[in-house]
């Protein structure tokens, strides 16, 4: 009988290893963070040293400060600490986004933090890792969320964006400013006409671009009505949208697969793109880890658990600290 060598354990900073003294994504100050990505839910500033992604250096000096101190690993790359071998791996999630491995005496555990499996030009693709303990997310883990392909959904937004300058009117695109807004962007065809972005959502355009993703130049066109705005959920009814008019608005989620969501939110459109695994994708990256044991946290985790359980997986709902989910809006 193999014996684990590896346990993590559920404290009130969060997801803790004990052999290597380091916390994954703490939701509170702590000694040494390991970070999967730099979204506020994940990536909180106050801890003495962290651990991120050479990818996502950029994102997470912008988000901690430029004092945090911050260690960047390779995709791939060993680094032991404590007793532990770690090593950080793409998550497909946004830039930088990454899976946590951890391998003592044999034993192998993977935190995969949030990821998804679908392409994305503006990060990294998704790298199935092998592992004894898998701990997966389970933001979307009902059979209702099912993705489009990628292109699809890209290329109504391009049809609406067109539609809207035929009718004389700004289009105003909702979506989380760190990865979303930048997957958009990054796949779009930028010669529709002038993007104008929100400062919340530009500020992170400059670091995609310093990492060489292919994020288009703001425009300098006054004429808004041809325009693709981009801007933060934040900014719905602010006096910001008001220098647009009247501008058809929309908003990029995984949650406008929910009848009546975007109805609720008074848009004009809804695109479901999501920047996290749909239930098909969960269920697949489960079963590429081949794990003998399965960890699900964050979101519908005991409806995946339970799924899981009575399909021959040993699974576990686990219930962190609580942190405010904040990519999807």
């Amino acid at each position: 009988m193999r014996h684990n060598e590896i346990v993590l354990e559920i404290r009130a900073e969060g997801l803790y290893c004990a052999a290597g003294d380091f916390f994954i994504d703490p939701v509170l100050p702590v000694d040494r963070a390991v970070l999967t990505h730099v979204h506020a839910d994940h990536a909180r500033p106050g801890s003495r040293q962290y651990l991120t992604s050479a990818a996502g250096i950029g994102l997470a000096r912008a988000r901690l400060g430029e004092d945090a101190a911050v260690q960047a690993a390779d995709y791939g790359e060993r680094l032991t600490i404590g007793d532990v071998t770690v090593s950080l791996h793409p998550a497909g999630h946004i830039l930088g986004s990454a899976q946590v491995r951890m391998e003592r005496g044999g034993e192998v555990w993977v935190a995969a933090g949030d990821y998804k499996l679908a392409r994305d030009p503006s990060c990294a693709a998704f790298e199935a890792l092998r592992c004894h303990t898998f701990v997966t997310e389970s933001t979307f883990a009902l059979p209702i969320f099912r993705w489009a392909a990628s292109a699809e959904v890209l290329r109504s937004i391009e049809e609406w964006w067109r539609g809207n300058q035929s009718a004389g009117k700004a289009s105003v695109l909702f979506a989380y400013p760190v990865g979303k807004a930048q997957r958009i962007l990054a796949a779009l065809d930028a010669g529709i006409g002038p993007i104008l972005c929100h400062g919340a959502v530009e500020r992170y355009n400059a670091i995609y671009r310093a990492q060489g993703i292919p994020i288009p130049l703001v425009s300098g066109s006054e004429d808004v009505r041809r325009a693709l705005v981009v801007a933060p959920p934040s900014a719905m009814g602010s006096p910001w949208l008001r220098r647009f008019g009247t501008a058809s608005t929309a908003m990029a989620s995984g949650w406008m697969r929910i009848r009546g969501t975007r109805r609720r939110r008074a848009l004009d459109r809804g695109f479901v793109l999501s920047d996290h695994a749909d239930w098909p994708g969960l269920l697949e990256a489960i079963a590429a880890s081949g794990a003998e044991r399965v960890w699900v946290t964050h979101g519908y985790r005991t409806v995946l658990a339970r799924w899981l359980s009575e399909n021959g997986k040993n699974a576990e709902a686990i219930e962190l600290p609580l942190a405010e989910r904040e990519e999807e809006g």
